[in-house]
């Protein structure tokens, strides 16, 4: 049934996610030595799924289409949005558009000049011009891609649904083991886009990204810290991406753009020294602030599935 074997972690991942879920909603801890950890494990594993769905539109983990149609709607519920509408925003405009002003979730739009609020807010930033970009794109393809349509509307009916029915039967339990924990997988995969190209050279084919190579966060990420192999080859299954890096990127890429140590990048980048600064140590210096330019393909160049990856 899986494409490639190394997707069982997938399904193990989303499984616990909804464990945790489940175990939190039945036994509501009071305990904070326990109710914390719990509510921290589902965030994160919340995340992991919203990573999944980054690696799921790049590259379907199921051989069967509707198994993948089916994944999708179950991935929708792990990290709260629809599936389908990781595409636009993502494969359509982040990656063939990287950094420009086609790309509606280029970094120059985080202006602050004290770096952590970059790293905070960022999505903030951008999180209004995508949802507006993918209102128009929506509503393009209601009229040229009548299948992704209807997989998109289905699963923002089951999520929509899904989301009511909890609500509904307890808001508090519903604020706190579920919503929070979307928000939390939304701000993450969002962020990352931050960490990964902010201070690189997006007309260069090696040192457009950043790169996390260190096997923990590996480990948990599907390796989507092998980010610059990622966007020379989208659809490059995840279990594939640290040797190809290693025999396609490393040999070429500036050494500063493969970070060993993930954590301390992130206390480097927006603790101390705290600097914004490009890839090769110098300051960065922003483009002229200004609206995104049309990124939506035109009639003739939409893809015929964008639905399962198809067009990664």
């Amino acid at each position: 049934m899986l494409r490639y074997r190394a997707d069982v972690k997938t399904l193990i991942f989303v499984t616990i996610y909804f464990a945790l879920v489940a175990v939190q909603w039945v036994y509501a801890p009071h305990h904070l030595a326990l109710a914390i950890p719990l509510l921290v494990l589902t965030c994160w594993f919340s995340f992991f799924g919203a990573v999944a769905t980054h690696n799921t539109v790049h590259s379907p983990v199921f051989k069967a289409r509707w198994m993948n149609r089916a994944f999708q709607v179950v991935l929708t519920l792990t990290y709260g949005h629809p599936v389908s509408a990781y595409v636009p925003g993502h494969n359509l405009s982040h990656h063939k558009h990287t950094q420009s002003y086609r790309d509606v979730m280029r970094t120059s739009k985080a202006r602050y000049s004290w770096h952590f609020l970059n790293g905070l807010l960022f999505m903030s930033k951008v999180g209004k011009d995508i949802f507006f970009a993918d209102m128009r794109y929506f509503k393009a393809m209601y009229g040229r891609n009548r299948p992704w349509f209807r997989q998109m509307i289905l699963e923002a009916v089951v999520f929509v649904a899904s989301m009511g029915v909890l609500l509904a039967l307890d808001w508090k339990k519903f604020l706190l083991y579920v919503l929070i924990p979307h928000q939390y997988a939304a701000w993450g995969i969002i962020t990352m886009n931050l960490l990964q190209h902010d201070g690189t050279d997006e007309k260069s084919e090696w040192n457009g990204s950043r790169n996390f190579v260190g096997k923990m966060v590996n480990w948990w990420t599907y390796n989507n810290g092998y980010h610059t192999i990622h966007h020379i080859e989208p659809g490059l299954h995840w279990s594939l991406l640290p040797d190809e890096h290693a025999k396609r990127v490393a040999p070429h890429i500036h050494p500063n753009l493969d970070q060993q140590n993930f954590p301390a990048y992130l206390f480097r980048t927006f603790f101390w020294p705290g600097k914004r600064t490009m890839y090769t140590g110098e300051p960065l210096v922003l483009p002229p602030a200004g609206p995104d330019e049309e990124w939506i393909p035109a009639p003739s160049e939409t893809p015929s599935d964008v639905s399962l990856g198809a067009i990664a």
